[in-house]
């Protein structure tokens, strides 16, 4: 099995957690990573070149998902619009690029780690989320996990990803923050951000995401 992994923050608490589940198992020798940004992870899966990964909401739509997803019940932090900037989509992403137009926001789209960086230390940004929720009063849904096969193996790790909060070692922590240049205080608050259970507000939010024009 060949698993699309996005290296951003916001999945540091998924991958933690597949370290240890697939730990000692035959899970572990069976799986192998194909490591690259959202819209490139988009592309894999859709030409099978990945069995299963965290897709872009915009492009998830047709596909088999179980109920894991990256959801901002309110703010994110990490998917910006710039208006002080020229219109431009960020070339990493699929789903904030469309959120922006949906939401009717001008300015450059960026996302991911270095969009973190920027809300650390500037406030003169739009957090697509906050106004999604403003507007819709619903989380915002940016990725769900897809597969095209073994879906009972994707369904139980869904289950158990989500049954208990997984704490970050402080090793992998550190790391984290040298990776990304962003303190480890700032990541675990940054995290506090970021859901992943597909319940029945999440659902709901991203049914209207999809019946909404660009």
């Amino acid at each position: 099995m060949i698993f699309g992994k996005i290296e951003y923050l916001n999945l540091l608490p998924f991958h933690v957690f597949m370290k240890r589940y697939t730990k000692g198992s035959s899970a572990k020798m069976a799986m192998e990573y194909k490591k690259n940004v959202p819209s490139a992870i988009n592309k894999a899966f859709l030409k099978r070149r990945v069995d299963a990964a965290f897709i872009s909401s915009a492009v998830a739509q047709k596909q088999n998902f179980v109920s894991l997803g990256i959801i901002a019940k309110k703010e994110v932090q990490s998917v910006l619009v710039l208006p002080a900037y020229k219109t431009q989509d960020d070339s990493e992403s699929a789903t904030s690029n469309r959120l922006a137009k949906v939401l009717h926001v001008e300015g450059k789209v960026i996302i991911g780690d270095k969009a973190l960086r920027y809300a650390l230390e500037h406030n003169d940004y739009v957090d697509l989320a906050a106004l999604w929720h403003e507007k819709t009063q619903l989380p915002f849904v940016f990725a769900l996990l897809c597969y095209h096969k073994e879906k009972k193996h994707y369904t139980k790790i869904a289950k158990e990803f989500t049954k208990k909060e997984f704490k970050i070692p402080q090793y992998l922590l550190k790391k984290a923050a040298k990776q990304t240049a962003i303190p480890p205080q700032e990541i675990l608050q940054y995290l506090k951000l970021i859901s992943y259970k597909l319940d029945t507000k999440a659902h709901k939010g991203l049914r209207k995401f999809y019946k909404m024009e660009v």
